[in-house]
């Protein structure tokens, strides 16, 4: 469980008077990261509302939640219904607050619309068209490409032909992603990050008659790479205010989805990568960069960009009390971020990570990793003093877990079973 003292955000000198409103497009109740936000602030005494699907959700049950707005949404809503629901929720809310998105599209909507969205919310300093930019992986890769920084091969096929040829480029294992913000909730090409085996496979996730909006991408096995990650807040032009790395352990998906198992390690090579690309492109606000280090050529490579807080955001805090989210407010209310080295600690998402291990041990054969809980863990859901969103999740995971744990089952044993497939 999470210890309730290891950090006194009252040391911070937060504005208590500006509230922050949880901006989120799509459907994803479960979210760990829009609760680690009301956890965060909420604690240091600002008061915390949240766009949720329903009022069951476990960022709505959260103790430090102030209110919680009930608008769901699905993603294929038309920009002026989302700016309605958002402005509405400014209305209600009555007084100008700090927004704060949970996912790409609503990083992109506040971006593209902040002018009319300022009598009601501040927003970082971040240029209109750039959060859509960084969302699209094609867009970003170019941006990878024009500014120097390593990245696996990529390429955004247009149609079947290109998508066949780049699978000739990229090779197998090939690494399939939704290419754009939006689309990828209201038509996907893939249900998330793919990794396709053979043309079998590939055509049977992209048929000719398909959608191409879709990303291909070298595959970096684990064993000839690590993923690491970077989170950070940076100011007007760029200038970071704070900067965390990490490693990331197990995710899940495993090798393809969010993270479920991290721990803060000090990257002072990955940092410096990080906050040159945010000042190189003007990046302002809260950021979450998914690095692999390759161990073929010693570069870490960006795999993607995040214009919003990641959902693992609470692994990186310094020995004061701050963390990106924290370090948002400062800035945004006119208050000095103080400096100061990261807390050396795990992450965990509970039910999740062990549903990770297990897939990863079927499918792998690998040893059982160690699932002991370490002192120095901070957890996405299980903790002391809210315990309201872990019974939630726990309550709404339960079915959710058991037809994920079959469906990896069913799809190695039907791997085996097809003529060609691989193992």
């Amino acid at each position: 469980m999470n210890r309730d003292d290891h950090t006194n955000p009252a040391r911070l000198d937060l504005d208590r008077d500006t509230a922050v409103l949880l901006v989120k497009v799509g459907r994803y109740p479960l979210a760990h990261g829009p609760v680690g936000v009301v956890r965060s602030l909420g604690r240091a005494g600002v008061a915390v509302h949240a766009m949720v699907e329903d009022r069951l959700t476990p960022t709505a049950l959260s103790r430090y939640l102030t209110r919680a707005f009930v608008r769901p949404t699905n993603g294929c809503e038309s920009t002026g219904q989302l700016l309605s629901a958002v402005r509405g929720v400014g209305r209600a809310i009555g007084r100008r607050c700090i927004a704060l998105p949970t996912d790409d599209e609503a990083a992109v909507l506040l971006a593209e619309h902040a002018e009319e969205l300022a009598p009601y919310f501040v927003l970082p300093p971040v240029p209109a068209g750039l959060p859509r930019r960084l969302a699209n992986k094609g867009a970003m890769h170019a941006i990878c490409e024009e500014h120097g920084i390593p990245a696996p091969v990529t390429v955004a096929p247009g149609d079947h032909d290109e998508l066949l040829k780049a699978a000739w480029t990229c090779g197998y294992p090939l690494v399939l992603k939704n290419l754009e913000p939006f689309t990828r909730l209201s038509r996907p090409v893939v249900p998330n990050t793919t990794i396709v085996h053979d043309e079998r496979e590939l055509l049977a996730s992209c048929p000719p008659e398909g959608r191409f909006s879709v990303l291909a991408q070298e595959y970096l096995p684990p064993e000839r790479s690590e993923d690491w990650i970077t989170h950070l807040c940076c100011g007007p032009g760029g200038e970071p205010l704070a900067v965390f790395t990490g490693r990331k352990l197990r995710s899940y998906p495993p090798a393809g989805g969010f993270t479920t198992r991290a721990v803060a390690l000090p990257n002072p090579e990955l940092a410096e990568l990080a906050t040159g690309l945010c000042r190189a492109i003007g990046y302002g606000g809260i950021a979450d960069l998914d690095w692999r280090l390759d161990l073929r050529d010693g570069r870490y490579k960006l795999l993607d960009f995040n214009p919003r807080t990641g959902a693992q955001f609470r692994l990186f805090e310094t020995e004061n009390g701050l963390d990106v989210v924290r370090a948002l407010h400062l800035s945004l209310t006119g208050r000095p971020v103080p400096p100061g080295p990261q807390l050396n600690r795990f992450y965990g998402v509970g039910q999740l990570d062990v549903l990770s291990a297990a897939v990863t041990v079927w499918r792998e054969r690998r040893p059982l990793p160690d699932l002991r809980p370490r002192r120095s863990t901070e957890r996405a859901w299980l903790c002391g003093d809210d315990l309201a969103p872990a019974a939630a999740m726990a309550v709404r995971f339960g079915g959710q877990g058991t037809r994920r744990v079959a469906d990896y089952v069913w799809h190695g044993i039907a791997g085996r079973l097809t003529p060609g497939g691989s193992t």
